[in-house]
């Protein structure tokens, strides 16, 4: 084997003697790499020039974040029709609001109150799978009962948000879709850069190229104070130390609302919400998961901070957010781009929407077995590392001032009336709630 007792002992140039051996090899190496490309080839012909009846179409309509206006759900007369008549506006000085996220727990109590004042509004929502769908649907059709249209597509899908803005000029867009949960970002961070960061970027290139452009609120989050000591929060606060993925990707996004009001003149208005908690709210926070586990004689974990710390939230009700919402688009001025160039400077704030009152999480629990008139097995745990902090309360001045914003639902009013949901909707927890 002389030609390998050649081969350098270290990295290095050399030459390696020919041989009849080395010429057969390369033939048959460029045959076999002949044959590969005529299949790669092959491969891709089909993909491209299949005809559309091919059985394999229906893999790409049964991913929602892959939909186009290719698919079935997309497109015609009928669906623009719908699109139109959700988004028409009924009352004399209403707003059209693009609502991302709209079947979720903010988005479907945000369109809702939007459209019992005569606003036209249009919802936007991919019913991933992050938690039980079957609840999503079940908002969809509370929403349909009300005369909302949720167009079930991507924010990503920047082909159908450049139609939705075709068929209906939004004078506004209220955009709560992303990917929530701080602990679930140890599991598929990716999911916060895609929806969080990726998606608020594809929302804001359709608007700055949109004329007119909307006015853009959008939901931030408390997160973005991380391990922030100083109490109340205040948006004059750093907020450069995030404790978790999806903290900073909130913390991104306000970065990035900065750079396209700078340089497009978008209004932008970011709302920090704290803790939100309610009716049809999300099965991933504690409030909700502890009444399930309540029920069902499961004993529930009670985190607590080092030396036996107490952890605590700034609690706030979904009625008292959506009044900060609401505010919040009726403060909002005009962008002042057109085809995707500035022609002044335009708006941006920035508001904590919160309650002001932290409760310690274990008086959560508390009030939950006196509504649920069941005893807790409690178990405490120390506070992870996966995200979550010890506490957070809001200072609300600001949105107070300029919002009108006045929160009035304090913890025990909210879970009665959740608490009440709740069995309503579950059935005292026979009904499995996911």
């Amino acid at each position: 084997m002389k030609h390998i007792d050649n081969t350098p002992s270290t990295p290095g140039k050399f030459k390696m003697e020919k041989s009849p051996y080395n010429r057969l090899r390369l033939h048959s190496s460029l045959a076999k790499l002949t044959i590969w490309s005529l299949v790669f080839l092959g491969l891709i012909f089909i993909f491209f020039f299949r005809s559309p009846s091919s059985s394999s179409s229906g893999s790409l309509t049964s991913d929602p974040s892959r939909r186009s206006l290719r698919t079935s759900s997309y497109g015609g007369l009928a669906w623009e029709k719908r699109i139109k008549a959700s988004a028409k506006v009924r009352s004399r000085n209403g707003m059209s609001v693009l609502v991302t996220g709209a079947a979720g727990f903010v988005g479907t109590h945000v369109s809702s109150a939007l459209k019992r004042r005569g606003d036209g509004v249009l919802g936007l929502d991919n019913f991933n799978d992050y938690y039980d769908q079957s609840l999503k649907r079940a908002r969809q059709a509370l929403l349909e009962r009300s005369g909302v249209y949720i167009v079930e597509g991507d924010i990503n899908d920047v082909t159908l948000l450049k139609k939705l803005f075709d068929i209906v000029p939004f004078t506004h867009v209220m955009h709560l879709a992303a990917q929530a949960g701080v602990r679930y970002a140890m599991e598929n961070p990716s999911s916060y850069v895609h929806s969080n960061i990726a998606g608020l970027v594809s929302i804001l290139e359709v608007c700055k190229s949109a004329n007119p452009q909307p006015a853009i609120v959008w939901a931030s989050s408390s997160s973005v104070y991380g391990l922030n000591t100083k109490v109340p929060f205040s948006e004059k606060d750093r907020t450069d130390n995030p404790a978790s993925l999806y903290a900073a990707t909130k913390k991104a996004g306000e970065e990035i609302a900065h750079t396209y009001n700078h340089i497009y003149g978008l209004s932008l208005t970011g709302l920090r919400f704290f803790t939100v908690y309610g009716p049809w709210g999300r099965p991933d926070m504690a409030y909700f998961f502890f009444t399930r586990d309540i029920l069902k004689g499961k004993a529930i974990q009670i985190f607590e901070a080092p030396n036996h710390g107490t952890v605590a939230r700034d609690f706030t009700y979904i009625d008292d957010i959506v009044k900060g919402c609401l505010g919040a688009l009726d403060t909002a001025e005009k962008s002042t781009g057109s085809g995707g160039k500035k022609k002044g400077p335009a708006q941006l704030r920035v508001y904590n929407l919160g309650n002001t009152s932290p409760v310690p999480v274990s008086d959560l629990v508390s009030i939950l077995e006196r509504l649920l008139k069941v005893k807790a097995k409690r178990t405490i745990m120390k506070l992870p590392r996966n995200g979550d902090v010890q506490f957070t309360h809001a200072n609300i001045s600001l949105a107070q001032r300029e919002l009108g914003y006045k929160p009035t639902t304090d913890l025990r009013t909210g879970l009665k009336k959740f608490v009440r949901w709740y069995l309503s909707y579950y059935g005292n927890g026979k009904k499995s709630a996911q």
